[in-house]
């Protein structure tokens, strides 16, 4: 079947691709987006919405375990798993068809099939059932998206090795669980597989968990995970896996010197990094470049291919679905013709949604300091904060790096229950050049957490009143 010309094609119904269709109808243009699988890609059918169906669940249970210290009595709470992955799953599906809802409110045409570029502006979308249907546009959006990194040795196979989808509808509960890579998916698949009574053991090749946060807030979170019995073991290899008695025999290697450590389990699950979905793009007949299997652009997400484009997972990192978005709007604009502002990744904030959760936007104190920056850094624990008292809520704190010269916020940092819900007020503060000043002046409500957030910034310049 042969269409009409568009506007744009976006290939790739993720929350980058679809939202740049979205904002394409808006300003005019006659778009079409083309999936192979689902609407809302990888994101909202087996990644963040899902994941956090989960661990919603887990913290259920846990709160449900807990009870009798809030002076309420329950009986004894357990984990019903395919009752948790049903409601996981619902909720995935409610939101997907939501988003063929927007497809079709915002005149969007939607093509299922796999598409390829054939150069000059056209593409060809291959269905399931083997037709092929040819379209042509001006501009054309990449957005594939990546999937999980695998190790060799341990190539996913859905029984006993895992990728972050396998987890998300196991087909049982394991006795034990080797977690490869401590990021943002390990940790929060640690935090979910411990709490439903999984043992589970986390290796990680960087000296510490959650390598790119504030190195306090991944000390905090170690402290935690390690408290409740998760078993973490950074600076560490897998040097050998060997499939024996229905089991994983694990052979772990440390810093140099430190005999290697053997650990049995029954499911290892891979959460090593991710890797662009490139192939049988098309590429061939562009000048699109690859590196590392992403797509090279610019600050607009231009290639170097006129009128092709690339957002999200496929384009490089962060590899997060508010960048994806985010990224498809300012694409979009700037072919329109508007001048939106370049994707700006340090304004961008990181969400880990473990046990405690973990929020940060910015630089580190690190990286400010390599930076250059003679800084004032803030610090305030979730322990002297009231709201957090009563809620039972006291593990972690809020962190702020500030530049000494201009009082500009370089970064801030959080760990603790409901951070995720409370770093947008320092991501709105980053995009309005906020300084120390107006945020000291900022008044908070009484009693909530974000209550902390105004204490660390008074701690940075000695002038905490609650500690």
């Amino acid at each position: 079947m042969n269409y009409p010309p568009f506007d744009l094609i976006v290939i790739g119904g993720g929350p980058g691709g679809y939202v740049a269709a979205i904002r394409a109808t808006q300003l005019g243009m006659k778009t079409a987006l083309v999936e192979k699988a689902q609407l809302g890609g990888i994101c909202l059918n087996w990644g963040c919405i899902p994941t956090k169906a989960l661990l919603r669940s887990a913290d259920v249970l846990r709160q449900a375990r807990n009870a009798e210290a809030f002076g309420v009595r329950v009986g004894t709470a357990q984990a019903d798993l395919p009752a948790m992955v049903a409601r996981s799953r619902a909720v995935a599906g409610q939101l997907n068809k939501g988003v063929a809802h927007l497809m079709k409110k915002n005149g969007v045409t939607v093509l299922a099939g796999h598409g390829r570029l054939t150069g000059g502006g056209s593409i060809e979308v291959t269905d399931q059932d083997g037709s092929v249907a040819k379209l042509t546009a001006r501009n054309i959006i990449l957005a594939t998206g990546a999937r999980s990194r695998q190790v060799p040795g341990l190539e996913s196979d859905g029984k006993t090795v895992w990728t972050y989808r396998d987890a998300l509808a196991p087909p049982s509960v394991p006795k034990r669980m080797l977690i490869v890579g401590a990021g943002a998916i390990g940790i929060e698949f640690a935090s979910f597989y411990h709490a439903i009574g999984v043992e589970v053991t986390v290796v990680e090749m960087a000296e510490r968990i959650l390598p790119v946060e504030d190195s306090e807030v991944s000390a905090e979170v170690a402290i935690r995970l390690s408290r409740d019995g998760i078993a973490l073991r950074t600076g560490t290899a897998v040097k050998r896996a060997e499939r024996q008695n229905m089991a994983w025999d694990i052979e772990l290697q440390g810093a140099q010197g430190k005999p290697p450590e053997h650990v049995l389990v029954d499911v290892v699950l891979v959460a090593a990094g991710i890797v662009g979905n490139v192939e049988d793009l098309g590429l061939e007949n562009t000048a699109v470049k690859v590196e590392k299997t992403h797509i090279v652009t610019d600050a607009f997400s231009r290639t170097d291919e006129r009128g092709v484009y690339a957002i999200g997972d496929v384009a490089g990192p962060p590899w997060l679905a508010h960048k994806a978005s985010h990224e498809g709007v300012i694409c979009v604009e700037a072919i329109a013709g508007l001048k939106p502002h370049a994707l700006e990744p340090k304004q961008i904030a990181a969400c880990t949604y473990s046990h405690p959760q973990v929020a940060s936007v910015g630089l580190t104190e690190a990286q400010a300091k390599a930076s250059g920056y003679q800084l004032k850094v803030g610090k305030f624990p979730f322990a002297a904060n009231g709201k957090a008292i009563a809620m039972g809520s006291t593990t972690g704190f809020v962190k702020v790096v500030f530049d000494d010269a201009s009082g500009e916020l370089l970064g801030a940092h959080m760990v603790g229950d409901e951070v995720t819900e409370m770093i947008q007020g320092f991501v709105i503060g980053r995009t309005l050049e906020t300084t120390e000043a107006e945020l000291m002046a900022s008044i908070l409500p009484h009693p909530t957490m974000s209550e902390a957030m105004h204490e660390a910034v008074l701690a940075a310049y000695e002038r905490a009143l609650h500690i």
